[in-house]
């Protein structure tokens, strides 16, 4: 019975959160082992449709890496970064489109429809939901490096996204935008989950990571810094505690924060159900980060 009391007040605890967030839009990226681990995924997709079946109404946007770098090693390709981002010719971007939308993104759909929610993704080539341009880099010498099929999210069909989540329907997008002249360009996943929470003004943005959140020392998972602001963040960026991968996931957070975005979330999408417990409890599991 003291079980099932425990359970009863969880629920209770929730009640706010649920109608607080009712009809609002969350954006959550996908990526990491939240995506690599079958028992990882599973929990997070059922989190994704607790909330849908609760009134939240998420939009997912995945990427793909450590699949995509199998596909490339499998075809003897080798990964190309420049200025830590994969340099994308023909060969890697095939590889990309096909990983991203024929095996994830129809892999997703299916293990959402399995679990009992809805879901539609683009990968049988009738949709369009990102539109972008081509992404250069600024070279040390000031000139613009080029990065081959490597785009910037410019623009979201944000009125067909709306009418999926308002049916109950969730959106599985892969990180790739089309270009004015139809072909396929290749987005940083953090930057294009960002894009669209800022483009659909939606609620709030989660990040799920491989590790517990931000942390004073990456060594120490209880060192978790649980709610930072912009300001802090840049400071933890300088003084190099924030680094390597986790500078594009704080940065995607500030361009979501100033489009309007109300908050952004950094969480461990190995933990089970992390999604729920972040959203849905007073004390939540990673680091909030707001303006």
């Amino acid at each position: 019975m003291d079980h099932a009391i425990r359970k009863a007040e969880t629920l209770i605890e929730a009640l706010s959160y649920i109608r607080q967030f009712r009809n609002r839009l969350i954006v959550i990226k996908l990526g990491g082992s939240a995506m690599e681990e079958p028992d990882a995924l599973k929990a997070t997709l059922e989190d994704v449709i607790f909330m849908a079946t609760v009134g939240l109404r998420p939009i997912v946007v995945h990427g793909g890496g450590k699949p995509i770098d199998r596909a490339m090693a499998e075809s003897g390709l080798k990964p190309r970064k420049v200025l830590g981002r994969r340099y994308t010719d023909d060969e890697t971007l095939a590889i990309v489109v096909r990983v991203l939308l024929k095996q994830i993104n129809a892999d997703l759909e299916r293990h959402v429809r399995q679990l009992g929610g809805r879901a539609i993704g683009p990968h049988l080539g009738s949709l369009q939901l990102l539109f972008g341009e081509k992404l250069t880099l600024p070279g040390p010498d000031g000139q613009a490096i080029d990065l081959g099929h490597v785009g910037k999210v410019t623009r979201v069909d944000a009125d067909l996204l709306r009418d999926f989540c308002a049916a109950g329907i969730i959106p599985l997008i892969p990180s790739l935008a089309i270009d004015a002249a139809g072909g396929w360009l290749n987005v940083n996943a953090d930057t294009a989950a960002a894009a669209v929470a800022a483009q659909m003004q939606a609620e709030k943005l989660v990040l799920l990571t491989d590790t517990p959140g931000i942390l004073l020392d990456r060594d120490k998972p209880e060192s978790l810094i649980t709610s930072l602001n912009v300001v802090r963040c840049q400071e933890l960026i300088q003084q190099k505690i924030i680094d390597e991968g986790m500078i594009p996931k704080v940065e995607a957070c500030f361009d979501s924060l100033r489009a309007g975005v109300k908050k952004t979330h950094v969480i461990d999408g190995r933990l089970r159900h992390s999604l729920l417990l972040e959203i849905y409890t007073d004390r939540g599991v990673g680091t909030e980060i707001t303006l």
